[in-house]
Order: structure tokens, then sequence, then C-alpha cells
């Protein structure tokens, strides 16, 4: 592998030789995270499929998402990534559950959650971890660069426990 290849090949190989499988619950990338996965041949080993939870009812119903966190946090936080990426993979059955919410815009910033704000979180059976960032740029900008974080922490998750 060269510094140039993608993440999404180098998570699927390692992800192949360990034996482990991979879920994404996708609020603001809408897919982005799960196309990415699959755009690597022989996925179907390691990626066991995505949910996409746009609206807060459907983080609830199809993640588990508790609706008291949503109302005291809100869907674009830590507390609700975390939620999503331990709830994705219940049912897939996944070792791993990988989770984005943000605000992509042009809309819907608040004072303390601008445009850009992207929360991401990993949940496995030995850890969880979520972190937040500003993206600059448009609306695919946002989901494109939070898509990369994704798979980002994924890669970092994985490559810290070899």
């Amino acid at each position: 592998m060269t510094a140039d290849t993608p993440l999404e090949v180098l998570i699927g190989e390692i992800l192949t030789r360990r034996g482990l499988t991979l879920a994404a619950a996708e609020s603001c990338t809408g897919g982005l995270v799960s196309h990415r996965l699959t755009n690597v041949p022989g996925s179907s080993v390691y990626f066991l499929g995505g949910i996409i939870a746009y609206a807060n009812q459907a983080k609830i119903d199809l993640l588990g998402v508790d609706e008291r966190t949503l109302a005291s946090h809100g869907a674009v936080s830590e507390a609700a990534v975390l939620e999503m990426a331990s709830g994705v993979r219940r049912p897939f059955g996944a070792d791993i559950g990988v989770a984005t919410s943000g605000i992509a815009g042009p809309g819907g910033a608040t004072p303390s959650k601008p445009v850009g704000l992207v929360w991401i979180a990993l949940s496995a059976g030995d850890a969880s971890q979520a972190r937040s960032a500003i993206y600059p740029g448009d609306r695919l900008a946002v989901k494109e660069q939070s898509a990369q974080a994704a798979l980002q922490l994924v890669i970092e998750y994985l490559t810290t426990r070899d």
C-alpha cells in the first residue's frame, strides 16, 4: 500500500485480516461513508450495512437513540453520535459501528452549533469515542470532509489495536 491508498481500502484490508465487521449510522453524510466503503471490491465480507437516519425519529426508531438525549443535547452532539454508533451495531451484529451527525448547511445553524459542525463517533466492544470538528465549505464539502473524518476515525481505531 502507498500513502495514496484510500482509507476505505486500508480499512477493508484490516477488517478482512482480523475477521471484523463494520456498520455505519449516517445523518449529515447521507450514505457517503457507506458509499465509499462499498466502492471497494469484496466489501460485503466486512461491511454489513448502514442506516441513514436523517430525521430524529429515525435515530430513535432505527438506532435506539434515547429521546431524552436528543431533547437535551440535540442530534448534533457527542451523546447522540455515541448512541448512534452503538445502536447501528445491534441490527447488523457488527463488531464496529461508526456514526456521523452534523450541520452541512447552508441552514440549520444555531449560535452554539454553526454550519460545518460535525460529530463523528465509533463504537466497538472495547472502546467508544467521539470527536467534533467544524468543516469549511459548502454542503458537499462538509459532507465529504465528514465522511473522510469518519473513515479516519475507523482506521485510527484499527491501527492502534495491532
